[in-house]
């Protein structure tokens, strides 16, 4: 396979350089930069120097959409979409990891993003690529919007429960940490040291625009018409994020029965793992790699069950969810190069 990797400068093009260095049907991988052309990788990201020297070449749509089988957009809101226009009826497949093609409706996009949508051809052409529960219309798409790591965590978490029906009526909150890698490589205030080191901050309370995606995706996939109290925060550690949901369900539930939906739902799924007996994980189980840990606690006082949803942020929130729809668009098995085990401690 012929790869292209756009925007491949930030943390989740180099994400996918390393873990696309590993898929042995990739036989060929360019990056495109659009502020770094003609600079080698391992001069930008010292730790690359082992592989291949791989030099960053212009963006150029017309020439990258009929040179490789897949393209990875790897590029900011906006940017992606302008891409991606050019890049239809090419001979490539699209996977856009920016967030400019998960939400169908053109005024939810614009004002969450605050910024213009892409054309309503593209956002309703794009297919959302949250593989477990999408992968039949992964298998026949030309373009996939690659999910968001916080939708990717509480999507997964909450799914089981949306798909029996158990949300339906229910209170769900989510509260969430994020490391600081997915703010990106710019420098700035927020992630600074200084800033980030003993520290743990809440932003976009109620505001982040990952929160009408999860929404959309919980009823599209899931059929819950759900509206969600969101809160993520800014947690002092590199990768990883902890997805804690606070569902107040409105029927009863008993231990054995949460065990058995959950079981039901991912016992085929390679890069879902659910603890059992009220076990929940943590963010070093996930560390560098696409799996997904889950683990469920019923307080029987209260009838309340708390989910507990932990990912790479970079890996199954980004880079490896990407290549694991790419596997699924081309007939491999979903965990070709991916299948790396978490790093740790």
């Amino acid at each position: 396979m012929n790869i292209a990797i756009v925007g491949a400068t930030g943390y989740g093009g180099v994400e996918l350089l390393r873990l696309l260095n590993q898929h042995y049907k990739v036989e060929n991988i360019t990056l495109y930069s659009s502020s770094q052309e003609g600079t080698a990788m391992h001069e930008l990201y010292p730790h690359l120097a082992s592989f291949p020297t791989y030099q960053l070449e212009a963006v150029t749509p017309e020439k990258m959409g009929e040179a490789h089988d897949v393209i990875f957009l790897s590029t900011p809101p906006g940017v992606s979409a302008e891409l991606t226009v050019k890049l239809l009826n090419k001979r490539a497949k699209v996977i856009d990891l920016s967030g400019d093609l998960r939400l169908e409706n053109q005024s939810v996009y614009e004002t969450w993003y605050k910024r213009t949508a892409a054309p309503d051809a593209l956002r309703q052409q794009a297919v959302y690529g949250l593989t477990e529960w999408n992968a039949l219309s992964i298998q026949s798409a030309n373009v996939v919007a690659n999910p968001g790591c916080y939708p990717t965590a509480s999507l997964l978490g909450l799914l089981p429960l949306a798909n029996e029906g158990i949300l339906d009526g229910a209170s769900v909150i989510i509260d969430a940490k994020t490391g600081t890698t997915g703010a990106g490589r710019s420098p700035s205030a927020v992630t600074h040291f200084s800033e980030t080191n003993e520290n743990l901050k809440a932003y976009g309370v109620n505001t982040h625009k990952h929160l009408p995606e999860m929404e959309e995706h919980l009823h599209k996939l899931g059929g819950a018409d759900q509206k969600l109290t969101f809160t993520p925060h800014l947690a002092p550690m590199a990768r990883g994020i902890m997805a804690t949901m606070y569902v107040q369900p409105s029927q009863e539930l008993n231990r054995k029965d949460i065990d058995e939906l959950y079981q039901a739902a991912y016992q085929n799924e390679p890069f879902v793992h659910v603890h059992q007996d009220g076990r929940v994980p943590s963010t070093k189980e996930t560390y560098a790699s696409n799996m997904c840990m889950i683990g469920t606690a019923l307080d029987e006082r209260t009838g309340r069950l708390t989910v507990v949803s932990v990912i790479d942020n970079l890996v199954k929130g980004a880079a490896g969810q990407a290549i694991q729809n790419m596997n699924v668009m081309f007939g491999f098995s979903q965990n070709t190069g991916i299948q790396q085990a978490p790093v740790f401690p």
